[in-house]
């Protein structure tokens, strides 16, 4: 289940690519099957089906498979449903926000980035001047899993309403962590990553769209080919993609997904989520961290230790104890590191974490 260290699994409170149940490990370990076929039709079918109820999207919306990162969903969002027409606002709170203003410029949209501080949230006062300005678009990593601060999504869905604005979530660590109810917030469009709560390899983004976002893409020139989504909702409609697809990681996808419907659906997963996140924020008290933010998702605990360096304590941790956790790069190398609570974990795995750091602690070393 497991990468091994020396004959010790390791365990992995990364936010993806995260640990997965054997049933999708074991659908892993055979020779990938040919796809152009019925059979193969008939479980991506079922795969859309159940991503429409999950997200909760009308059933005249449509979902896309497109194999690539995380990335690859967002730069689909910017060049699929935005041109030289519109104006852009983008949530930039750090550096998946960052990632969104780089698509923009890239592709030569008219955007504004709404700047926020390094682990800050955004707050009506933040939109209140983007009123009534004849913003078109908004994008927004809902969670900015690099800080771990997790916007209101109300708010936002609120904004988007008043000013009739077109509304993309990227939910890549949030959806099944948090809920995103597309009828419920009006939004448009909304894509995750099959490394994240799906708890999958990586290599799947999937953009699931309502029925406005469909009928956008009918006034959009396709500008690309292998990120075409016109391309991929037509070869869609027979169960098909355009290009070969992750095939395996799709089949895992179906997996995951008849396991999280057979366990009580979107509630009940985001329910067990939260628990994880809940049980190991309450045997944080005594150890030198402080929570990098107030605005939390179930996703993910980001912690700043008061003591020593964030990234000693993740060498120490993958390198004496077996353990992953999350490090960050760049300016917050040493400030932060995030412990993720999605994926096949266990509250014994977020015990034998806890006792990592605690004895970490007796040595000194936090």
């Amino acid at each position: 289940m497991r990468v091994m260290r020396e004959g010790k699994p390791m365990i992995n409170f990364t936010v993806g690519p995260v640990q997965s149940c054997d049933e999708v490990l074991e659908i892993g370990s055979v020779h990938t099957p040919y796809f152009r076929t019925q059979e193969f039709s008939d479980i991506m079918f079922e795969n859309e089906a159940l991503m429409k109820r999950f997200a909760n999207v009308e059933e005249s919306g449509r979902v896309a498979f497109m194999t690539g990162s995380g990335t690859a969903s967002m730069e689909t969002a910017v060049v699929n449903f935005f041109d030289e027409r519109d104006k852009v606002l983008v949530v930039n709170g750090g550096g998946f926000g960052q990632r969104f203003a780089e698509l923009c410029e890239l592709y030569k949209l008219n955007y504004t980035s709404i700047h926020l501080g390094i682990g800050k949230s955004l707050t009506e006062e933040d939109l209140k001047k983007y009123d009534n300005q004849g913003y078109t678009g908004l994008l927004v990593n809902i969670h900015e899993t690099s800080t771990g601060v997790h916007y209101d999504l109300g708010m936002i869905a609120d904004f988007c309403r008043r000013n009739q604005i077109f509304f993309v979530v990227d939910a890549i660590s949030s959806f099944l962590a948090d809920e995103v109810d597309m009828q419920k917030y009006g939004i448009d469009v909304m894509f995750t990553g099959s490394q994240k709560a799906l708890a999958c390899p990586p290599g799947v983004s999937i953009i699931v769209m309502n029925h406005r976002a469909v009928k956008r893409l009918e006034d959009y020139p396709s500008r690309c080919m292998y990120l075409d989504l016109k391309t991929a909702l037509k070869d869609g409609e027979r169960g098909q993609t355009p290009f070969t697809p992750a095939v395996t990681t799709l089949l895992q996808i179906h997996a995951r997904l008849k396991q999280i419907e057979a366990a009580g659906g979107t509630e009940s997963e985001i329910k067990r989520i939260h628990g994880l996140a809940e049980y190991f924020r309450g045997k944080l008290e005594g150890l030198p961290f402080e929570l990098f933010t107030d605005h939390l998702s179930n996703a993910v605990t980001p912690l700043r230790p008061t003591t020593c360096s964030a990234n000693e304590i993740f060498l120490h941790l993958k390198d004496e104890y077996g353990i992953w956790i999350c490090p960050n790069g760049g300016e917050l190398k040493d400030t932060l590191f995030r412990v993720g609570h999605i994926g096949a974990l266990t509250e014994a795995d977020y015990d034998e974490l806890i006792d990592a750091f605690k004895d970490l602690k007796r040595r000194g070393i936090i």
